[in-house]
């Protein structure tokens, strides 16, 4: 009886890790497929996944780590499939119809459009640190790659946003991308939900 008792608790608890990560997961999902009906299916596959390979999960290990893992396995098997991509909508800067200063609505559609032109791995590494507040080694963890490689790729994506936003090889700080990103949102939350 105890034995299932532990069990229930074990499955509550990831399943509330689960539903916990699910929004961090979607912007993953969104940096790496650049298209919001493709990164809603590669979360439900990954989510899927992680459900079947529960029982393979060591509780007390890094959960954020196994699943960004498991989503950035599932998107490339999913390309190694298609062998191709197929047609990438400009999600984040479609949501810049919203109302505002026409000047920074374009300031964020250019740095929409510099993050969608960096290479998937600092583009993915980028958002990761970035946008979801992740360490090196949680990046390197969930990416399979070495910390060194993981500082490597946010150093480049921030030197390539500079050169193509400024005009100058410089690094971007964290606070000017953060600032960039919280104007995103912000005009993304403002505006009215799609009716169906």
């Amino acid at each position: 009886m105890n034995d299932i008792k532990g069990e229930m608790n074990m499955t509550n608890s990831f399943h509330d890790e689960m539903i916990a990560i699910l929004p961090r997961l979607r912007v993953q999902a969104l940096s790496l497929t650049r298209n919001r009906a493709a990164a809603d299916d590669l979360v439900q596959d990954a989510v899927c996944n992680a459900l079947a390979a529960q029982h393979s999960f060591t509780p007390g290990t890094n959960f954020s780590a196994w699943m960004h893992r498991i989503l950035r396995n599932r998107f490339i098997s999913d390309l190694r499939k298609k062998r191709e991509t197929g047609n990438i909508e400009d999600v984040p800067a479609s949501a810049m119809a919203g109302s505002g200063a026409h000047e920074e609505r374009l300031v964020v559609k250019e740095l929409v459009e510099a993050m969608n032109r960096l290479p998937a791995d600092q583009r993915e590494a980028l958002v990761l640190v970035v946008m979801q507040g992740m360490s090196y080694d949680e990046l390197a963890a969930a990416t399979g790659c070495a910390v060194g490689t993981a500082k490597s790729r946010v150093f480049r994506a921030r030197r390539q946003l500079a050169t193509w936003l400024y005009g100058e090889e410089r690094d971007i700080s964290t606070v000017e991308l953060r600032g960039a990103v919280q104007r995103l949102r912000s005009r993304m939350e403002a505006r009215p939900a799609a009716s169906v």
